[in-house]
């Protein structure tokens, strides 16, 4: 019953976000807490070593929780799970996008789906925003380089958007700082 559990809410959860992985944040942290295979904090910190792994950020969350929660078999059922919709949708389109992709309709629908794809994905920056950012601001006494980091992070990142810094270079100053941090014992 898990593996089909697994397997159904992340072809939900494929079918219903358009935008990519960052997109899927919330139905994935709504979906992860609602079955309590994972707790928010422990998703967040996936999330930070997703991003930083080689290959699609949906992917490779599906395939981690699918591991957590039901080992090997757990992880392809939830990998196939996410990628499924996709990979019908695409093959049922692909012929007829050609034909139609200047249709009012499908450039219609297009524009409609932009603005929905951008919400989702800033939606998920604030929620992990706030995740990562909340123990410094409810007196949980988090460690203060931990926030400088966290901050300089997050204002690199944001400048990198606007400077062109290539994402690989935040995320080994971002690794390289937490591995000098974690070495000289403060976090």
């Amino acid at each position: 019953m898990l593996y089909i559990t697994l397997f159904v809410t992340f072809f939900k959860i494929g079918a219903f976000t358009i935008g990519g992985g960052y997109a899927m944040l919330p139905l994935i942290q709504d979906e992860v807490v609602r079955h309590g295979w994972m707790a928010s904090e422990d998703l967040i910190n996936f999330l930070a070593i997703s991003e930083s792994t080689p290959g699609p950020f949906s992917i490779n969350v599906s395939t981690y929780i699918g591991m957590q929660t039901g080992g090997i078999l757990g992880a392809l059922c939830a990998t196939t799970g996410v990628v499924m919709p996709s990979f019908i949708i695409i093959m049922l389109l692909c012929g007829c996008y050609k034909a139609y992709n200047t249709h009012p309709c499908v450039q219609g629908a297009l524009s409609g789906l932009r603005p929905a794809a951008t919400a989702l994905i800033a939606a998920s920056a604030v929620s992990i925003f706030i995740m990562v950012f909340a123990p410094f601001f409810n007196g949980a006494n988090p460690s203060v380089p931990v926030l400088i980091l966290s901050l300089a992070v997050f204002i690199i990142s944001s400048v990198g958007g606007i400077k062109k810094i290539h994402p690989i270079a935040i995320i080994a100053f971002s690794a390289a700082a937490g591995i000098l941090l974690g070495a000289a014992g403060l976090i």
